[in-house]
């Protein structure tokens, strides 16, 4: 009677190392790194330029505007964008537009001076 017990305990320990050993065996390449198994290169992504970013923000700004033409901050975005973009001449319109929306604000002023004296060098 004593063999019984015993044989079924070994058959479950045996059971769950291979089960175990199986789970660790499936996990390994995940951690190796398919990739460096199959020798095969690594496709490069390539990242956008701050420039096409600061491009695809102005867009953005842009479609907001024509929703909503008074929008403060699409105003102000597309301004800041034009303005890193050293797009002087687009940024003085938004410029304009929140002077004359909130003329208490003296940094829309300034920024606004700023786009004129950039715009007028050559």
């Amino acid at each position: 009677m004593l063999a019984k017990p015993r044989l079924q305990r070994t058959f479950i320990l045996v059971s769950g190392l291979c089960f175990a050993g199986s789970m660790v065996m499936g996990l390994v390449p995940l951690y190796a790194g398919q990739n460096q198994q199959t020798g095969q290169p690594v496709a490069s992504i390539e990242q956008p330029s701050e420039q096409d970013l600061l491009r695809e923000e102005e867009k953005g700004f842009a479609l907001v505007l024509q929703r909503e033409p008074e929008n403060q901050t699409a105003l102000e975005g597309l301004a800041n964008a034009r303005m890193q973009l050293k797009d002087y001449a687009g940024a003085i319109a938004p410029l304009e537009k929140l002077v004359s929306l909130y003329p208490e604000r003296a940094d829309y002023r300034q920024s606004l001076e700023e786009a004129h004296q950039k715009q007028r060098q050559p």
